[in-house]
């Protein structure tokens, strides 16, 4: 690790103690709706820390006359179900005996976010400190392939190039820890900044300055790779991850995320975006595999990519209705990808026509660039 990358990663560790990051702040009511007593008192000690006022339930009967009027909604594991015509929860809180089932009841219920109790304490009080801000940050942007190989990645980078273009900041993150390092598909040369496992021991509250000032750059826009090396290296875990795409969401107008196609990715980096794009070829086996990843997705909004020619494009409106998704675009397909790819080309590749204008079509639709 440079110096330059060690003096930076010291600044986080310093600047992320859980103490410093509970910041009381003027917030309106939160409302709770559990009768589980263990997610109730990790609640309130949650809720106390950040000076917010706490309202529970027991139930969803007993919550239902307040249910509106509440700034944040969080409910526990054991809520099955929600009143009629209420909004979504902000957050299911569970325990981390639950396992996958604690995604898949998020998803039925519509959650915007998971917290795993007693690990995500740290976040949670992070994000409801920030919930009655005024300003919520850039939008976070996901995409995932549908099946392997589909491109993902090289989407990821268009995005983020033609918004950083368009005068966007923008951050792109590698959300894939086996992909071996996304930034050498952008670049070949050793520029400075953090990656990944600098973030490992990041806990609570990142500023949003450092962390922008602390990213490299590349094409325009800052990424966050995981290193391209075979060293091993030290994961951040999810309270870790969950720190960092906040703070980035505070620090860039559009963050776009390659979430990978592993369930952690999933878990972690798409719960936390707002706007999730599922990349498939205009083939049968590509179309069912993508339905079996659109199964795992958080209920967010989401659009289809089609990857592929003239014929595809012709395909591609079926394909989306099949999956009961909108068309979000179809991703062109261009000569020497595999080897931008391979040596750090991919922003060459990036402003040729074809790409140039599926990239701005995408992020006109999805408020990507002005």
């Amino acid at each position: 690790m440079s110096k330059h990358q060690l003096g930076h990663r010291q600044a986080f560790i310093e600047s992320s103690d859980p103490d410093e990051s509970w910041v009381p702040r003027e917030s309106g009511e939160i409302l709770l709706v559990t009768g589980d007593p263990y997610l109730e008192e990790e609640a309130k000690r949650i809720v106390a820390a950040i000076g917010g006022s706490l309202r529970t339930a027991v139930d969803v009967s007993e919550a239902i006359h307040g249910w509106d009027s509440a700034d944040v909604v969080l409910v526990g594991s054991d809520v099955r179900e929600l009143p009629p015509r209420r909004r979504a929860p902000a957050v299911l809180l569970g325990r981390s005996a639950e396992g996958d089932g604690l995604w898949r009841l998020a998803a039925a219920l519509g959650a915007e976010r998971v917290a795993v109790l007693p690990e995500a304490a740290t976040w949670l009080a992070e994000h409801l400190s920030q919930s009655g801000s005024p300003d919520p940050g850039g939008t976070v942007l996901g995409i995932i392939g549908g099946c392997g190989g589909v491109g993902a990645s090289t989407c990821a980078v268009w995005l983020a190039q033609a918004a950083a273009g368009h005068g966007v900041s923008t951050l792109l993150i590698d959300g894939d820890p086996l992909g071996g390092g996304l930034e050498l598909a952008v670049t070949l040369e050793d520029i400075p900044g953090l990656r990944w496992p600098d973030f490992a021991d990041a806990r609570g509250s990142i500023d949003p300055g450092q962390l922008r000032d602390s990213l490299p750059v590349a094409g325009g826009f800052a990424f966050l790779s995981w290193p391209g090396t075979r060293d091993p290296v030290q994961t951040p875990d999810a309270g870790s991850v969950a720190a960092v795409v906040d703070a980035a969401r505070r620090s860039f107008e559009l963050v776009v995320v390659d979430i990978g196609r592993g369930t952690e990715g999933i878990r972690t980096l798409a719960w936390a975006c707002d706007k999730i794009l599922l990349l498939a070829k205009a083939h049968l086996k590509s179309a069912v595999a993508a339905a079996r990843i659109l199964n795992e997705l958080p209920p967010v909004d989401t659009g289809l990519l089609i990857r592929g020619n003239v014929a595809a494009a012709m395909d591609a409106p079926l394909i989306a209705e099949s999956l009961g998704l909108p068309l979000s675009g179809i991703v062109p397909e261009v000569r020497g990808v595999a080897a931008g790819t391979e040596f750090g080309r991919l922003l060459e590749l990036g402003r040729r026509r074809p790409v140039m204008r599926f990239a701005d079509a995408v992020l006109d639709l999805h408020g990507g660039s002005e």
